[in-house]
C-alpha cells in the first residue's frame, strides 16, 4: 500500500499520483481525515494500491487455495472500469464451477472478503471458468429479449427466476432500449427477481 498525507482531499490525491507517476484509473484508494496537534488541524491521508498489484495478489491467493483442492489453474485477467474480471483455465472445470456455479460464486465471495480484510478496500471481482459465465450471460440476454417480446404480444407481465444482483443487472441492461418494456426488481435477497412489464 502507498500512503500519503496532505492538507486537502484534492491535494492528497494529486500528491500521491504525481509522486508515484500514476493515474487515478491505475489505483484503488481510500481517503481518511485525521486531526493533529493542540488545535486539531485536519490532515487527509490517502492509502492506495495499484490495480496490477491487486490482480497479482488475487492470482496468488486463488492459486494457493485451488492447489489445496488439487486443481491446477491458469489465469486471464482484464479490468472494466473498476471491476476485475479473471478467467480461469483448469484441469477440473466441473469441480471449479460446482453445481449451479455455487463453487465459483463462493470463490468470488471469499476473494472479495480476503481483499476487504487485507486492504480495507471493496473491490468487485468477477470470476469465470473458461467461458462458463460468458455463455450464461449471453443466455440471460437471449432469454430476457425473448420474454420481452412475449410481454409485448400479451401485454402481461412476466416474473423471472431468482437471480443475484449481477444477473439482474444483465437483464435490466439488455432491455433498457426495448420500446414499451420496463423492468423492475422485486423481493428480498436471496429471493429477488426481475419482472418484465408492458409500458404504454
Amino acid at each position: 500500500m502507498i500512503k500519503v498525507e496532505a492538507k486537502t482531499k484534492e491535494e492528497v490525491l494529486n500528491k500521491l499520483l504525481s509522486e508515484n507517476n500514476l493515474e487515478e484509473k491505475d489505483i484503488y484508494y481510500k481517503i481518511g481525515e485525521t486531526k493533529k496537534g493542540l488545535i486539531k488541524k485536519s490532515t487527509f491521508v490517502i492509502e492506495a494500491i495499484t490495480k496490477s498489484e491487486i490482480i497479482d495478489d488475487i492470482k496468488d491467493f486463488l492459486n494457493n487455495l485451488l492447489t489445496q483442492m488439487s486443481i491446477e489453474v491458469q489465469f486471464e485477467t482484464k479490468i472494466r472500469e473498476k471491476d476485475i474480471y479473471i478467467k480461469m483455465f483448469s484441469n477440473n472445470n466441473p469441480i471449479l464451477i460446482g453445481k449451479n456455479a455455487q463453487t465459483l460464486k463462493a470463490l468470488e465471495n471469499i476473494t472479495r472478503a480476503y481483499l476487504k480484510n487485507k486492504y480495507n478496500i471493496y473491490v468487485i471481482v468477477r470470476l469465470d471458468v473458461e467461458n462458463y459465465q460468458e455463455k450464461k450471460e449471453k443466455h440471460l440476454v437471449y432469454l430476457a429479449k425473448k420474454l420481452a417480446k412475449e410481454v409485448l404480444h400479451t401485454k402481461m407481465e412476466t416474473h423471472l427466476e431468482n437471480m443475484n444482483s449481477y444477473e439482474r443487472r444483465i437483464v435490466h441492461n439488455a432491455l433498457t432500449n426495448f420500446n414499451h418494456i420496463e423492468t423492475v426488481s422485486e423481493g428480498q435477497e436471496p429471493n429477488r427477481h426481475v419482472i418484465i412489464k408492458y409500458k404504454k
